[in-house]
């Protein structure tokens, strides 16, 4: 006799009011769901499809009662042409070394988080992360992801070069999703922001993925401007995921 046992729907939550990280004097509400064990990939990569971020086994995405602002952005990575300034952030950092490895947090990673933070982001909410919170963000997961690690040349033999940048970066059906980046702060001149995306537009290239996923652009928000640079760019709306003509993603 065969035996049919029951799947476990997705549930959706949504959180209390909070003040929002972005705009000042506004507030956010998010949903949210937690990935299942089984099926986790498949699951997020629907989720991320319709707009949704993934932390951890969490994936959520803004409910605001009076905003919208948060705007879920992708890249078409087959059609983008660097412009002068993008190729000078690729040239700037030609030296480095692109290594994807396993999603398992090291002593050394952390330690490049926590001096990007108390640099980048000291008032931010991740500015107190410790150890074990590290650990549970890069290894707390049920879908494909892994890290990349950015590494300057290695100036002692059979020795991995210093560690400047790492990408938490998920793989899904249609692309690639930047889940959370950090890099060495003294190596700010080097735009290792930009180049991190600029990277990853040619990973999912080598992958033959046509989009990279980069999370919220949010209209009005300094942290969140750089998103609107990278051309051509489609925004999540209404109607579906619709290519940004102008820029003001959402408009």
């Amino acid at each position: 006799m065969t035996q049919h046992f029951p799947q476990r729907q997705l549930r959706f939550f949504m959180t209390g009011v909070s003040p929002c990280p972005y705009l000042p004097g506004k507030t956010e509400r998010k949903v949210f769901a937690n990935l299942p064990f089984a099926g986790g990939p498949a699951v997020n990569d629907r989720l991320t499809q319709a707009g949704f971020r993934r932390s951890q086994n969490i994936a959520y995405r803004p409910a605001c009662d009076d905003c919208a602002a948060c705007v879920s952005v992708r890249v078409p990575v087959e059609e983008v042409a660097f412009s002068k300034s993008q190729k000078r952030a690729l040239a700037r950092n030609a030296d480095l070394t692109r290594t994807a490895v396993e999603p398992a947090a090291t002593v050394e990673q952390y330690r490049l988080l926590s001096r990007y933070l108390h640099t980048r982001h000291p008032e931010g909410g991740m500015a107190g992360m410790g150890w074990l919170d590290y650990v549970a963000m890069v290894e707390d997961t049920s879908v494909r992801t892994h890290l990349i690690e950015y590494r300057l040349p290695s100036t002692v033999a059979d020795a991995p070069g210093p560690l400047v940048g790492v990408a938490l970066t998920d793989r899904l059906s249609d692309g690639l999703s930047m889940v959370y980046s950090f890099y060495d702060p003294d190596l700010a001149d080097r735009s290792p922001g930009v180049f991190a995306i600029l990277d990853h537009i040619l990973q999912a290239r080598e992958a033959a993925l046509p989009y990279l996923y980069l999370g919220y652009w949010v209209r009005g928000s300094a942290k969140m401007d750089y998103k609107a640079r990278f051309r051509p760019l489609e925004a999540l709306t209404f109607l579906g995921w619709t290519r940004i003509m102008d820029e003001a993603p959402g408009a």
